[in-house]
């Protein structure tokens, strides 16, 4: 039997998320309606290390604020963890619990471990840089103790509503902000070009770049559409009712580099469209609401993913920084200033900016010194004025579009919402109180959030021969209080008699309750430390490494990562019996295994690395085939290959970055571990000396993955569609790549599912580092090919057979492949950081 809507009980409302850079986005996140804010601190472990962020020595001062209001406060420690930086987090996350911070949140695997181990009672939620997008990736998480799932970006309302039918996990999801074009934790672009890795909060944001589009080896030109990798903002305000009903428990506002106006602004329309939608009213924000976020900050406001895929709207390519707000456009010059076609009201002390080539810094605009109205009858025809020299005129020309970038009048507005000493945003007090002759007065507060407050005047009440207390005295004296975090929305009383108490009395019993309510808002309940868990933690991996000592000087096995059959067969006739198969269509995968039995080989297939709600099909059209084992991408693959019974080895996509995380997926089934490519050289040799090197398998030689996309550039440039049902597949059909500024030309690729991955033009080897790979007992290498193609791979197996053999230098394999490729080899993220990133 079916129950109805009327039977199910309401959804609670979501919490707002509000992010904070600093303590005035702290304060505009309170007093414009956040329900918690979350925050990094100084000292890295952030994914967003540019931001002002705060000191360990902080958190008291902002977590005391933030519950005296009634907010929870959530620190972020959503990147990748090294082995040699654990004792310095483990430090940290002692300051973090004792601070009474609400929760932690977490990318790499070990450290939620360790968080769990060490302060057992602070709360973890699953960052977004963790790329949950189904309900079984969740399902292998739950068991380490994590509380909340903040879901990928990419996911639509539809897949969020079916990941939370099937799991009992609290979901989290983004609604409004600047949006990756690559999945958050599977983005190595910034490592990539110049060793500064987004999962260790400093991307270099190569998405905002410009790039130039090859097809089949010839220029396409795509007009003012440059920017194919800079997705429009996101704003989902109109999707909130879904998502509530789809049953997510937090919305999430991106923007911890942003300014405290910035956080007011969005804050304050979330708020108001949250509670709207909570008490059934339609969310609409009017065209001047919607003017005013995207005045704060907007490349362009989109529903991101929410409504699924639709790439051209989410990548129009002709801007990637703010614009602000479309204003006109130009009608005519004059020696006095610019006459325009004016769309929104434009002031005195607005920014401005005319179209123009911002990347060849070709833009003109400034702040309007007047703005004077030309016709009474069509009061939209203006003439802008600007300060002598701001402008250069000669440069605009009829039609030419002008955007407003800032409004002074509004930063103003918003300043004022977080910059008054009172509080603006109380907290909401309902009183009951009982008084009686001969009784002292008592008085229980009940604030949400909070447990309830109980205290009594601290003498009996008289016989009343005028005046005995009544509701409305009651009301008025203990209502009072301005100044405080509070504010008296109901109080109730049982009178008995006709009792009296001095209003001085009732005054000092209304500072005692504030006082009280006060420090049971910021009291710190006491949290378990356990002092020994790091070193419990690695000696269980110290003890599995001296058991596999033994396995030192042995000769890797040299594995062959394949994208097509004709790479496979190249591999075979070199003599290459460890095959890897990776192919864009996973139906010649049957082939793919047949060949490699016809010649005696060992097949391992590659799953996507992406896995959504209704694609777990994949993994069991590929198990159907048979292969000798699987290179899993995500944990979904990883916890059925695994229950099924088949080798698994775990690629760099799981990121295992330590000797914490690389233990927990080797205790989950990973028969090898790739580490993560955010390890440098040093970092590598930490983990290889902290793990049994039998464990890991390490690519020496790639063309890096860099962005890892959901969005589809072959849909959105070569096709007339706008998703993967309506596109027509020209990613079947065409080679493409981009050119960046450098003049490097990246090649893209698609895979199974339609994302995309653009990897970089250059290959990397870590050719120098092998003899002391081998003598540290790593058991496994692999060279991935891209598109090299027979001769290319026949000489590239036979250097590196040579290297394992000791016939070679290091130094001679990279050298002579670079004169073999025609893009060269560097030796990327295996080499020391000298040089900062030049190209981005």
């Amino acid at each position: 039997m079916s129950t109805s809507s009327l039977d199910r009980p309401s959804p609670l409302p979501p919490e707002l998320l509000a992010p904070a850079g600093d303590i005035d986005c702290v304060r505009a996140a309170i007093e414009n309606g956040a329900d918690a804010v979350y925050f990094g601190l100084d000292c890295g472990f952030n994914a967003r290390a540019r931001a002002h962020n705060f000191g360990p020595a902080d958190l008291p001062e902002v977590m005391d604020l933030l519950h005296s209001r009634g907010l929870a406060g959530y620190v972020t420690l959503n990147t990748l963890i090294f082995p040699s930086e654990l004792p310095a987090i483990a430090d940290l996350l002692r300051q973090i619990s004792d601070a009474n911070v609400d929760a932690v949140l977490v990318q790499d695997l070990g450290l939620v471990r360790l968080v769990r181990q060490l302060v057992p009672d602070l709360p973890i939620h699953a960052s977004t840089q963790m790329t949950m997008t189904s309900a079984q990736c969740i399902d292998e998480i739950e068991s380490l103790g994590i509380e909340r799932v903040v879901v990928g970006r990419e996911l639509s309302v539809r897949e969020i509503k079916a990941i939370a039918q099937k799991t009992t996990m609290p979901l989290e999801c983004f609604i409004h902000g600047a949006l990756c074009v690559a999945y958050s934790g599977q983005c190595l672009t910034s490592e990539s070009l110049g060793g500064r890795s987004a999962n260790r909060g400093q991307c270099a944001q190569a998405c905002r770049l410009p790039y130039e589009l090859i097809v089949d080896g010839q220029d396409r030109d795509l007009g003012d559409q440059k920017y194919l990798l800079s997705p429009q903002d996101l704003a989902g305000y109109a999707l909130i009712p879904d998502l509530i009903d789809a049953g997510v428990c937090s919305l999430k506002i991106e923007g911890r580099l942003k300014t405290p106006e910035y956080v007011a602004n969005i804050v304050r329309h979330y708020r108001k469209a949250i509670d709207d939608a909570m008490a059934g009213r339609a969310v609409h924000l009017t065209e001047t609401e919607v003017r005013e976020m995207e005045l704060s900050f907007s490349r362009g406001f989109s529903p991101g993913w929410l409504e699924g895929c639709e790439h051209k709207r989410l990548v129009p390519g002709q801007s990637s920084a703010k614009r602000g707000v479309r204003a006109g456009t130009v009608i005519a010059t004059n020696r006095r200033g610019v006459i325009v076609d004016a769309e929104i009201p434009l002031n005195r002390g607005d920014g401005v900016v005319f179209d123009g080539d911002r990347d060849q810094q070709a833009e003109q605009g400034g702040r309007l010194f007047d703005v004077r109205a030309l016709d009474r009858e069509d009061p939209s025809r203006v003439e802008l004025q600007f300060g002598t020299g701001a402008i250069d005129f000669d440069l605009l020309e009829p039609g030419q579009a002008m955007w407003k970038t800032d409004d002074p009048k509004l930063n103003q507005k918003l300043k004022r919402s977080y910059s008054q000493t009172d509080p603006v945003r109380r907290r909401p007090l309902r009183l009951r109180v009982t008084a009686a002759v001969d009784q002292p007065l008592r008085v229980v507060a009940e604030a949400a959030g909070m447990a309830p407050v109980e205290i009594e005047s601290d003498q009996a009440m008289v016989e009343a021969r005028k005046h005995p207390i009544d509701e409305a005295t009651l009301h008025a004296q203990l209502g009072r209080m301005g100044g405080t975090a509070f504010e008296l929305t109901a109080l109730s009383a049982k009178i008995v008699g006709r009792p009296m108490l001095p209003l001085s009395v009732l005054g000092r019993l209304r500072r005692e309750l504030v006082a009280a309510l006060e420090a049971q808002a910021i009291a710190r309940p006491p949290r378990r430390y356990c002092e020994s868990a790091l070193a419990d933690l690695q000696q269980s991996v110290s003890k599995t490494q001296a058991a596999a000592a033994s396995e030192a000087g042995r000769v890797p096995t040299l594995h062959i990562l394949c994208r097509t059959m004709d790479q496979m067969q190249s591999a075979i006739d070199a003599g290459m019996r460890d095959l890897y198969a990776d192919f864009h269509d996973i139906r010649e995968y049957r082939g793919a295994v047949a060949m490699a039995r016809q010649a005696e080989a060992r097949i391992v297939l590659a799953t996507p690395r992406i896995q959504k709600p209704d694609e777990f099909g994949l993994f069991r059209a590929m198990r159907r085939h048979q292969p000798d084992g699987y290179l899993v991408r995500n944990l979904a693959g990883l916890r059925y290959y695994r229950n099924e019974g088949f080798p698994v080895i775990a690629d760099f996509s799981l990121n295992a970055t330590n000797e914490i995380s690389a233990d927990h997926l080797i205790a989950q089934g990973a028969t090898r571990i790739t580490p993560s490519y955010d390890l440098n050289r040093q970092q590598l040799t930490e983990l290889i000396e902290a793990v049994p090197s039998g464990w890991l398998e390490i690519v020496v030689h790639q063309h890096m993955p860099m962005f890892h996309m959901e969005h589809c550039v072959f849909c959105s440039v070569l096709s007339p569609g706008t998703n993967k049902t309506n596109c027509g597949r020209p990613c079947d059909r065409h080679v493409v790549h981009l050119r960046d500024r450098a003049g490097m030309e990246h090649p893209l690729q698609a895979d199974v599912a339609c994302r995309n991955t653009l990897f970089n033009a250059a290959a990397q080897s870590a050719a120098e580092i092998v003899p002391s790979l081998i003598s540290a007992g790593v058991a496994a290498m692999r060279i991935e090919l891209l598109e090299e193609t027979g001769p290319e791979i026949a000489r590239t197996i036979e250097l590196y057979q040579q290297l394992l053999r000791g016939e070679v230098t290091g130094k001679e394999v990279w050298t002579q492949l670079r004169a073999s490729n025609r893009v060269g080899v560097t030796r990327g993220t295996l080499e020391e950081r000298r040089n900062p990133l030049t190209i981005l």
